[in-house]
């Protein structure tokens, strides 16, 4: 885990990460989210519904967003004020996505920042884009 502090961040400052989603990912967000809609969760549905398999929860991805801000850019101090978020293709079991991030903008009055992020698969298909804001809250 990162722990940047406020005089560490300059604008241009990035990370990240590669992961691969998996069934059990998709099957732990369908029990946390309550969300069992079969374009998730019937491969023949999602199939005949024109998609190539289970379509990932596209939150399952976002969240994903969340441990760039809270592992890795700044990571231990940050918390994550919002964001905004455009789905731009779908994230199946078994895709490596890469998520990385930079800071576009600080404000150093209220410590708050600004990263523009993205999800790409292994083929190079954007799978999400973010703007993202984020306090640091250092102690």
């Amino acid at each position: 885990m990162n722990e940047y502090r406020w005089p560490d961040l300059a604008v241009g400052t990035h990370a990240a990460f590669e992961v691969e989603v998996t069934a059990e990912m998709l099957h732990g967000f369908s029990a946390v989210s309550g969300d069992y809609n079969p374009l998730h969760m019937d491969a023949a549905f999602a199939k005949a519904s024109g998609f190539s398999g289970q379509v990932v929860f596209g939150m399952l991805t976002a969240s994903f967003y969340s441990r760039l801000i809270g592992m890795h850019l700044p990571g231990k101090h940050a918390l994550l004020h919002g964001i905004d978020l455009e789905f731009k293709s779908p994230a199946y079991i078994g895709d490596r996505l890469s998520v990385s991030g930079e800071i576009v903008y600080l404000n150093d009055a209220y410590h708050r920042l600004e990263v523009k992020a993205r999800i790409v698969n292994q083929d190079g298909k954007i799978i999400s884009k973010a703007t993202i804001r984020v306090g640091l809250h250092e102690s």
